[in-house]
């Protein structure tokens, strides 16, 4: 058998081409089940994230090629896509490089941001979904699960998802630097930014218990304080409520700061010295860099916090050099198992064929030493027995040494027509 994979990626088509071939969950299902009905297509499932479309199969060695255009033909099919609009973007895969690369996508080796943790997640679901569908078998069972493990060591075993490589992640490292935990904590979020919102949803995630939204009209604040369940106040009371926060995003269409440092210089006497956070990811900024004056106060602007992104990302590729050797060294693994497997029947019948051949003169000559006591006759078996496994001590040896060589083929063949084993 051989591991087959046939996909597009960010790295191969654009968005609007990835969206015309993604699979929801709502249709995922019934793509796994006309995807193992394609004739050259043994075992299979499919991956479809935001960043990639990629259908990984068990096909024979013998019909690889028609299985290649079987299975783009079912993604054009099934997404009513023509054909030659995706050719340009498929990739496909086979052996060695498709193992290597399913584990690199399920340890976030692949991925567009290295290291992400939710790759994984969404590999395990596709797995489980051509899994209840009856899609997969023994080889894709095993290499998915082998793909988990890998995933698993490379997380475990090198730094590569530690640090954080987004805006939002970075204020929430920074955060936990400052307070170390931030359970009860609560944040004051100015200004209704993208990136702003999502660095309070991540705050919240990591234990913040309150969020107190500021915002010029006075309605949208409140929306969006429904939303993290938190409380809204009008934009002129900032510098009295301000006291009651731990960290302050701020991300405003201000054209000048709307935060100084006579203001948080009050705010933090109030505070009691109370160690203060502040987070200015507007441009241009809502916060005087002077508050970076005031004592026990910590204000981190957009370029702080993507120098911090920017540090991370390096020390990710560095992991990710280790990861690498982690996923080599699997790949060899996984492949031995592969190899033995096509040895593996012909050393069966092998043993069968010897068994029964021992089997059938050990009764023949039973028959003419019918004096021969219970006791001598176990040892005259043992003897029979002992005989044919030196026998095929060497022909297995040495079809298992080819095989983790890559060269079975020819061993196997020569043992098949040596004793005339069949297919």
């Amino acid at each position: 058998m051989e591991i087959l994979i046939v996909g597009l990626s960010h790295k191969t088509a654009p968005l609007d081409i990835r969206e015309t071939v993604s699979f929801s969950e709502r249709n995922m299902e019934e793509g796994v089940r006309s995807l193992v009905a394609c004739p050259s297509v043994a075992e299979g499932l499919i991956v479809s994230t935001c960043n990639r479309v990629e259908i990984y199969t068990a096909t024979s060695k013998k019909k690889v090629e028609e299985a290649k255009s079987e299975i783009i033909g079912f993604l054009a099919d099934f997404h009513d896509v023509p054909r030659e609009k995706l050719d340009p973007h498929i990739y496909t895969m086979s052996g060695e490089e498709c193992v290597g690369h399913i584990f690199r996508v399920a340890s976030s080796l692949d991925s567009m941001v290295v290291g992400e943790p939710q790759i994984l997640g969404q590999v395990k679901e596709a797995f489980g979904c051509a899994a209840s569908a009856h899609a997969t078998g023994n080889i894709l069972n095993r290499l998915l699960h082998k793909a988990f493990s890998v995933a698993k060591r490379v997380r475990s075993e090198t730094r590569i998802a530690t640090s954080a490589v987004s805006i939002s992640f970075a204020a929430v490292e920074l955060a936990k630097k400052i307070f170390g935990e931030l359970t009860g904590k609560t944040v004051m979020l100015i200004g209704a930014g993208e990136m702003a919102e999502l660095a309070a949803r991540h705050l919240l995630s990591n234990g913040v218990e309150h969020i107190i939204v500021a915002n010029r009209t006075y309605e949208n604040a409140v929306k969006l304080a429904e939303e993290f369940k938190g409380s809204a106040i009008p934009f002129n009371e900032l510098a009295q409520q301000m006291e009651l926060a731990d960290i302050v995003i701020s991300s405003t269409g201000a054209p000048t700061t709307i935060i100084d440092k006579k203001m948080v210089k009050d705010v933090i006497k109030r505070r009691r010295n109370k160690p203060m956070f502040f987070i200015d990811i507007a441009v241009p900024r809502d916060i005087d860099s002077a508050v970076n004056e005031v004592e026990n106060v910590y204000a981190y602007d957009i370029d702080d916090l993507e120098g911090v992104v920017e540090t991370n990302i390096k020390t990710r590729s560095k992991e990710a050099a280790k990861a690498e050797e982690i996923v080599v060294g699997e790949v060899g693994q996984f492949l031995d198992w592969m190899r033995s497997r096509e040895s593996f029947p012909t050393i069966v019948a092998l043993r069968e064929w010897a068994e029964e051949v021992r089997r059938t003169e050990l009764a023949k000559t039973m028959k003419r030493m019918e004096g021969l006591s219970e006791v001598d006759a176990k040892r005259v078996e043992a003897m029979t027995e002992s005989i044919l496994n030196k026998i095929l001590h060497r022909p297995i040896s040495r079809m298992k040494k080819a095989a983790h060589k890559g060269d079975e083929g020819e061993v196997v063949g020569m043992v098949r027509e040596i004793f005339e084993i069949e297919d």
